[in-house]
């Protein structure tokens, strides 16, 4: 009988063993606070949890990791196995990308946004560039255009942009410097407390992030159409980890993407979007737009000299960006049914 106990311990505790070599966990290197923006990866979580049993689990840090604009570095030297991050916080480490971010590139919708993104990163020159940092890109996180709210005059017509000091990274920057405003790129959990002391007047985000990181709680205005683009906020994995997984494993993340990304777009437009209106309605922010004249002013005077340059830019240090452009441009007319 003892004997029959330990055979049956020894097989119970090899068992337990063996559950748990089995299970994996990863770290996720996000940043801020849970919001619209992240919500592809709190969904991509639960459902990994949920098909695995718990078998493989993302634990999902909001900077406790890493800062935002270190994510790349630290998924290469495999710090953590997953991260998000905003390709114009560092368009040297991931030039490809930014191809997404160009003023006024015409995309409408986050389902258009959603399709051109997942579209660009199977291109070999996009894997390759986000090879150098072990980096596989996973999915995007679509955002409307950006749009400014500000502090003290608002700026009426596209003149009184001139000298504006505006937080605007990657293409919107270059926008915004165009109209002679003065762009100033900084991460987004520095906005809020730059407004506040003057270091700026005003900001460029998509809702959520007004919302998130309380640009508007002091604002008195907000641009309702400028719309001059936005940015591309990818989830990468790191490919180490990737190939690591078993065949099962990787299959449900992978399989995963698509169901948390609807989840995503949904929400933000059904939730998000409906909050917006209100939040201003509440801070008495006062909303100001523009004649069609003045934007496509806006437009000609920006959009293809910005995509001139970063052709032009990209070439040089040996891309092949002309074919990106066109992938993109040509990608995005399908997608609007042009």
């Amino acid at each position: 009988m003892r004997k029959l106990l330990g055979k049956t311990a020894i097989a119970a505790l090899t068992l337990a063993f063996a559950t748990e070599a089995m299970a994996t966990e990863w770290n996720v290197s996000l940043w801020g606070k849970r919001r619209a923006f992240t919500e592809n990866t709190e969904k991509l979580a639960e459902l990994v949890a949920e098909k695995t049993n718990g078998e493989f689990t993302l634990n999902i840090s909001y900077g406790g990791l890493s800062k935002n604009r270190e994510n790349l570095d630290g998924i290469s030297i495999g710090a953590f196995e997953m991260a998000q991050f905003c390709a114009g916080y560092h368009r040297d480490k991931n030039p490809t990308i930014t191809v997404l971010e160009l003023p006024f590139l015409g995309v409408e919708t986050l389902e258009q946004e959603r399709e051109l993104s997942m579209a660009l990163y199977e291109q070999p020159a996009v894997k390759e560039d986000l090879a150098r940092w072990n980096a596989t890109l996973l999915m995007p996180s679509p955002m409307p255009q950006y749009n400014l709210v500000g502090l003290g005059d608002a700026p009426r017509t596209l003149e009184d942009f001139a000298g504006l000091s505006v937080r605007a990274t990657g293409g919107i920057g270059a926008a915004m410097e165009a109209v002679g405003a003065v762009p100033t790129s900084m991460s987004a959990t520095e906005v809020r407390q730059s407004l506040d002391s003057g270091v700026i007047t005003a900001a460029a985000f998509a809702p959520h992030a007004h919302m998130s990181f309380g640009t508007i709680e002091n604002a008195k205005w907000w641009t309702t159409n400028l719309n001059p683009g936005t940015v591309n906020c990818p989830v990468v994995v790191n490919t180490d980890a990737l190939e690591g997984l078993s065949d099962e494993h990787r299959e449900v993340l992978l399989s995963s993407v698509d169901e948390a990304l609807d989840y995503y777009v949904d929400n933000y437009t059904n939730n998000t979007m409906n909050a917006w209106g209100p939040a201003l309605d509440e801070r008495g922010i006062e909303r100001i737009s523009y004649d069609a004249d003045a934007l496509a002013a806006f437009r000609d005077k920006v959009a293809g000299p910005a995509a001139e340059a970063w052709i032009a830019d990209m070439s040089a240090r040996g891309l092949p960006a002309q074919e990106l452009y066109d992938f993109a441009t040509a990608k995005l007319a399908e997608l609007k049914g042009e």
